[in-house]
């Protein structure tokens, strides 16, 4: 049985159309709500800066960073001077910087903010749901991004409960079989991972590992109940 229903709400389908992307919209420093210094886990072998961006096309129950995600105007955005300032100070100990949300593929012109933080010769990570495959070959195609860690949030049938109403089970397999298609196209860039939601149980993450063609390995994260989201200081 699975106990978790579908929900009906989804975050603005405005943030991530095609339209999100071009130059009227503002600035991607603006929907950048928080920061971690200093991460070891989420670039496996590296010591990273991980940037939290707010917004998201997905309304998941279990949404670890739901503030950002869903109501990224109540959280004040970093001021990009400070956070490059602080990309360059840390650049020589950095082994690079994983952008994350919320949804960091929906922000728009994020393209032009990676573009400046490739000026500290910083590797970037995306982590992402998903569902934009198109973005994330555009970054891939410009160099702009070294690491994609992808989501699969469970077994294609079960995406209208675990995305909160927000995608069907054919969208969910279309969109995800894109990126199968990247990462076979370039070996070593992707990697996919589930998190293990009290919605699924083993036999569902089993399913879901077998939706990955072969050679491809889904890396279980552990669940961890929802956390108020905390800005992190700079200057710290």
């Amino acid at each position: 049985m699975h106990a978790v229903a579908a929900r009906s709400r989804c975050a603005p389908k405005r943030l991530c159309s095609a339209s999100a992307q071009a130059s009227a919209h503002p600035l991607a420093w603006e929907y950048l709500k928080g920061v971690e210094r200093l991460s070891f886990c989420d670039w496996a072998g590296r010591n990273v800066c991980v940037l939290f961006f707010g917004g998201c096309n997905l309304a998941c129950p279990t949404c670890h960073n739901a503030r950002i995600a869903w109501a990224p105007g109540s959280v004040p955005s970093l001021s990009r001077a400070e956070v490059l300032g602080f990309l360059k100070a840390r650049a020589s100990w950095l082994d690079g910087v994983v952008v994350s949300g919320g949804e960091a593929a929906c922000v728009p012109r994020l393209a032009e903010l990676l573009e400046e933080i490739a000026s500290f010769d910083l590797p970037v990570k995306l982590d992402t749901n998903g569902m934009l495959p198109g973005v994330v070959e555009t970054l891939l195609d410009r160099e702009l991004v070294a690491a994609v860690a992808v989501d699969i949030k469970g077994p294609w049938r079960l995406y209208p409960a675990l995305t909160g109403g927000c995608v069907d089970p054919e969208t969910a397999a279309r969109r995800l079989q894109a990126h199968f298609a990247m990462a076979a196209r370039r070996p070593g860039v992707f990697s996919f991972r589930c998190t293990t939601v009290p919605l699924l149980t083993q036999e569902d993450i089993e399913e879901a590992r077998r939706q990955l063609p072969a050679g491809f390995e889904l890396t279980l994260q552990p669940y961890k109940e929802p956390r108020k989201y905390a800005r992190t200081d700079l200057q710290a």
